[in-house]
């Protein structure tokens, strides 16, 4: 009985990095082709957007508050006595660059990948994908573009509020619950964050969309084995985009300018 070969992982995992890009190509090249699928579009906008603005709110509250809780612990323990008051553009700079974007990243990887991934899996295995072939239509510009473009589109408005969010619970807690000296916090935090502290999160946020309605469509498209097959599907997309999140972040953190 032959044995399985040990590179036989390695090179299933460049198939499907390779699958990926080649998706991912694809739905670059079919953006800018017409006809385009706007109503698609506009229901991936709510479906992405809106309805995913009360988790997000929720993760970034929580998350500001827990990040103001250590900081000013932080100051506090470190620092000295009144110094809690300059920790504002700290907290400020690390909900914008890296954790809300992350934050809603994962998020949106759980909520909406996970539903790409399923609504595809299911259109694969009940052969509604290869009637849009029959019809003389490509099931890339159909379905996989417009789930792109709305994430692409979406992920930064919805970081962009989470920021908001965080920064006004961060300061909730230390101005209004320890009794920080609010004109001192305020007046550093607006005087130490700049604009491309706020940018950079936004610009890692465009990445992070791509890359999970990629991963979700590539998923559901390869779909099979019934329910359960749907059921792995899902699963996958969610590990992956969470990896591919915290991989990639890195890696822009490390190369976008500071």
């Amino acid at each position: 009985m032959s044995r399985p070969s040990s590179s036989a992982p390695l090179r299933s995992f460049f198939i499907q990095v390779g699958e990926i890009a080649d998706l991912a190509a694809l739905t670059f090249r079919n953006i800018f082709r017409k006809p385009w699928e706007s109503k698609n579009f506009l229901q991936q906008l709510d479906e992405i957007g809106v309805r995913t603005l009360p988790v997000v709110s929720l993760t970034a509250a929580f998350g500001g508050l827990v990040f103001g809780l250590q900081m000013y612990s932080g100051f506090h323990r470190y620092v000295g006595l009144g110094s809690e008051a300059y920790g504002g553009p700290i907290i400020s700079l690390g909900l914008c660059k890296e954790l809300i974007p992350i934050l809603v990243g994962l998020m949106v990887a759980g909520r909406v990948g996970s539903s790409m991934a399923a609504e595809i899996g299911t259109m694969r295995i009940t052969e509604q994908v290869d009637a849009l072939f029959s019809l003389g239509a490509d099931p890339n510009r159909y379905l996989v573009v417009p789930r792109a473009v709305a994430a692409f589109l979406m992920l930064p408005c919805l970081t962009l509020f989470g920021d908001l969010i965080g920064i006004i619970f961060g300061a909730i807690y230390n101005v209004g619950i320890m009794g920080v000296n609010g004109t001192v916090y305020v007046r550093n935090t607006l005087l130490y964050l700049q604009f491309w502290d706020v940018a950079s999160g936004l610009v890692k946020a465009a990445f992070f969309g791509v890359i999970i309605a990629v991963i979700g469509c590539w998923q559901g498209l390869k779909t099979e084995g019934g329910a359960e097959g749907v059921g792995r599907a899902t699963t996958r997309t969610v590990v992956i985009a969470s990896i591919s999140i915290l991989i990639t972040n890195f890696f822009l953190s490390k190369f976008l300018p500071g």
